[in-house]
């Protein structure tokens, strides 16, 4: 297995420093570093480690994203690492669920945990606790866990025992978010399902987490996967803030580029810059899949009025459809009563025609992959926007 810093799959592009890149020019970036203009030949470990990480609060998207960029993937591949231990769904990035190796949880961890102390503090579950005891609730709630795995409703029950005048809910919120925690099998095993049960990292992985928090790997990593970027775009995909001043320590590391409104961004020395005009082939995201949620501006691969479009009040990101490399429409799978999975595409506009047969292709591939045991598929277009 490569290690983290690995980026020897990439290839210098042909953008000089200090040159512009196009909106097409920085999706064409994107995409390759995302394995979707063409999908890797890579197991499902290094496939995560590549990505760091894809966002998994809902079991399942994962699975489809891997599937999405990986050649040959299979669930299993996934669900026994989860189950053997060597990857983990845990509160990361942006304060959610990621779907890491075990590694990549025990060194990221450190780095993201400021990001989940102030999230905490903003919540009414932090200010629901004002006056409380708050590091002996994270010793019990750390002890409790550590005996066995437990859901939420269970440790909240056990921690107000304890602290009676308190609402179990904000005890339990508050070991989430600041305690290392992994949420553990059956959930996150494809076709297993289960209820979110967490236990400590320690107890799960026999390791505590690393004590180096700085975030600079973290950063060329994110590169590597998502550049060239602004500081805002790190930001908003890392969650952390003031990353200027440590974007200026690395900047002898990295190549300059402008975008077309003139923002400054960062690349790694020898990462990959398509041509702006490399084909992109149809690709189905699922969803909260980072590809989209990645960058302060989020141009390179969906249009602002699209991305106003997908918002949802609380907070969902539908599974999305690329065609030419952009968000072009989402995507749903149901199932009929007679066993039929039927994948509807909404797109945000007619699709071209040269590019629906491309696209009713891919649908069935992942049909294929998504409803298997499905008593057979079917593909339809829905009235576009």
């Amino acid at each position: 297995m490569p290690t983290r810093s690995e980026i020897d799959h990439l290839s210098t592009g042909s953008a000089g420093a200090g040159g512009v890149l196009s909106r097409r020019a920085l999706n064409r970036a994107l995409l390759e570093r995302q394995g979707l203009l063409r999908r890797w030949r890579l197991p499902a470990l290094e496939g995560v480690e590549r990505l760091v990480g894809l966002q998994g609060q809902a079991p399942n998207p994962p699975y489809v994203g891997l599937w999405t960029r990986l050649d040959g993937f299979r669930p299993e591949d996934l669900g026994g690492a989860i189950t053997d231990r060597v990857a983990v769904r845990a509160p990361l990035m942006r304060a959610t669920i990621h779907l890491v190796t075990a590694r990549d949880c025990l060194a990221l961890r450190p780095t993201v945990q400021p990001v989940l102390e102030r999230t905490f503090a903003g919540t009414a579950f932090r200010r629901d606790l004002m006056g409380a005891e708050l590091p002996a609730i994270l010793a019990a709630g750390r002890e409790l866990l550590a005996e066995r795995p437990r859901t939420g409703a269970e440790l909240g029950a056990s921690l107000r025992e304890r602290w009676p005048d308190r609402d179990p809910r904000s005890l339990t919120q508050a070991i989430t978010f600041l305690v290392p925690l992994v949420q553990v099998p059956p959930r996150g095993v494809w076709g297993a399902g289960g209820r979110a049960t967490w236990t400590t990292v320690e107890a799960w992985l026999g390791r505590e987490v690393e004590t180096d928090a700085a975030p600079d790997e973290m950063i060329l990593r994110y590169l590597a996967a998502f550049g060239p970027a602004t500081v805002a775009d790190v930001q908003a995909w890392s969650g952390l803030t003031r990353l200027r001043e440590v974007m200026e320590r690395l900047r002898p590391a990295l190549l300059p580029f402008r975008d077309e409104r003139g923002r400054q961004l960062f690349d790694l020395p020898d990462a990959p810059r398509p041509d702006a005009e490399t084909p992109a082939p149809p690709r189905f995201l699922p969803e909260f899949d980072n590809a989209i949620l990645a960058h302060a501006d989020r141009a390179r691969i969906i249009a602002d009025d699209d991305r106003r479009a997908i918002a949802t009040k609380n907070g969902m990101v539908p599974g999305t459809l690329l065609v030419d490399g952009f968000v072009a429409g989402t995507w749903t799978i149901a199932r009929a009563r007679e066993g039929i999975a039927t994948l509807t595409i909404t797109p945000f506009a007619p699709i071209p025609a040269d590019e629906q047969t491309a696209v009713t292709e891919e649908a069935i591939r992942l049909l294929a992959f998504a409803a298997a045991d499905a008593a057979g598929h079917d593909v339809r277009f829905s009235r576009s926007g």
